[in-house]
């Protein structure tokens, strides 16, 4: 059963004896910038020309963006029409960000580069590119760091690209592949060679694994904050998040121990010297000094609307110590605010959730399979609301439930914050 936080909701009427005896056992009971690499003064041929210039509506009027950002959240946001050839959104777009799994990317279009006209792929690596893409797995990164060249990985990849904002990992963490500096802009570059000049068999096999984007990372993180939260999860997918202990997801609803994960997206390769408990700070007096390394980092990117007519890269990073659930909310909430062309925000109404470990069931019962496990304080959309299965989590007794679309399963509305059994505004499930 999840463990309680704090109680968020009105406790029925009791007598003062039980009051007395509630209280006892709550008491005594039981109740988780780097040096820019110099760059070509043109993209390579067949590399479209990103367009520089503030947020524009399509007519190519300048238009000031409203972008939802708290007021501690350092940001850098691109969105890019590939219909129209203009961005919708330009914000801090060229400032650094230590890249975490975004920079997986490159990883994958290094090997790819040059493999023939045929582009024949081992089915080991087939299946290692796909885990690394499609669930941000560590081990497949630190395979490609290291049998790529480490740095060496960046450099030539910034310089085929034209990236002008992307550097190797700061002196003294030279297998942090995580580390690596990038910026909205340059990701934006990345997905743009991607869809528009990659050849036919790398687009087909990257950006088919980023369409496959698992909701549970490898490493136990939920990855549906930001794009496929707001906007649903039909486009291609690349997340990126550092510093955090625990995302609390799992395939089989079981609770993931935070005390066994490593930081995702900082994990050096075997032969690195410096592990993910280095000081996440980089050496003084260096051109890499102003990279954060120390703030939590959280990142989406991608694209939205048919045929992925839109790029999105969102590159956040939060308080020392913020929660991921906390996190993800407020990734979310940015990437909603943005101007995304050809984008469908799902239909239901979002609410805040409460407790550790709160599971998500097949069905409005506690006897039905859990599919999954959500991140303590993480915020769901609930399509509908049924009654099922009587829950007790004392003081609170509910048979309520909410249907969540984007998990495919329910949870109670005990660990919902909102008042009341029911949750106003959400209509019953037929």
């Amino acid at each position: 059963m999840p463990l309680l936080r704090t109680a968020r909701r009105p406790a029925p009427l009791v007598t003062v004896s039980a009051f007395l005896g509630l209280l006892l056992t709550a008491l005594t009971g039981p109740v988780a910038a780097a040096p820019l690499v110099s760059s070509p003064s043109a993209p390579p041929a067949g590399h479209p020309a990103v367009q520089p210039g503030a947020g524009r509506t399509p007519d190519g009027t300048e238009r000031m963006t409203a972008v939802d950002i708290p007021a501690d959240v350092t940001a850098g946001v691109a969105v890019f029409d590939r219909l129209t050839g203009r961005f919708t959104e330009q914000y801090r777009a060229d400032a650094p960000f230590r890249s975490a799994s975004v920079v997986k990317l490159l990883l994958a279009l290094d090997f790819l580069w040059n493999r023939g006209p045929t582009y024949e792929v081992p089915q080991a690596d087939r299946d290692r590119l796909g885990a690394m893409l499609s669930s941000s797995d560590d081990a497949a990164a630190s395979h490609y760091w290291s049998t790529g060249g480490g740095s060496e990985v960046i450099t030539r990849m910034a310089a085929r690209l034209g990236l002008t904002g992307t550097a190797p990992p700061p002196a003294g963490y030279p297998g942090f592949w995580g580390y690596t500096a990038t910026t909205a802009l340059d990701t934006v570059r990345v997905y743009r060679y991607l869809l528009d000049a990659a050849p036919e068999p790398v687009r087909t096999l990257v950006v088919g694994a980023l369409h496959r984007s698992t909701r549970c990372g490898a490493d136990g993180f939920d990855q549906y904050f930001g794009l496929p939260s707001a906007f649903g999860s039909s486009g291609a997918v690349k997340q990126g998040w550092s510093g955090f202990t625990s995302g609390g997801c799992t395939a089989s609803g079981a609770p993931v121990d935070a005390g066994t994960r490593p930081e995702a997206g900082t994990r050096p390769d075997a032969a690195a010297t410096h592990g993910p408990s280095a000081p996440r700070t980089a050496p003084a007096g260096t051109a890499a000094a102003t990279l954060d390394l120390t703030s939590e980092a959280l990142h989406t990117t991608g694209t939205a609307g048919p045929d992925d007519r839109t790029v999105v890269a969102v590159l956040t990073l939060h308080p020392d110590g913020t929660s991921y659930g906390t996190a993800y909310n407020r990734v979310t909430a940015l990437t909603g605010s943005l101007d995304v062309p050809g984008a469908v925000r799902p239909s239901g109404t979002r609410f805040t959730t409460w407790g550790s470990g709160v599971r998500v069931r097949a069905a409005p019962t506690t006897s039905s399979a859990a599919l999954t496990t959500l991140p303590a304080g993480v915020g769901v959309l609930v399509g509908c609301q049924r009654q099922g299965g009587r829950v007790s989590v004392p003081p609170y007794v509910n048979d309520w439930w909410a249907y969540l679309p984007q998990y495919g399963g329910w949870i109670t509305n005990i660990y919902v914050d909102s008042p009341g059994n029911t949750l106003p505004g959400v209509a019953p499930c037929p």
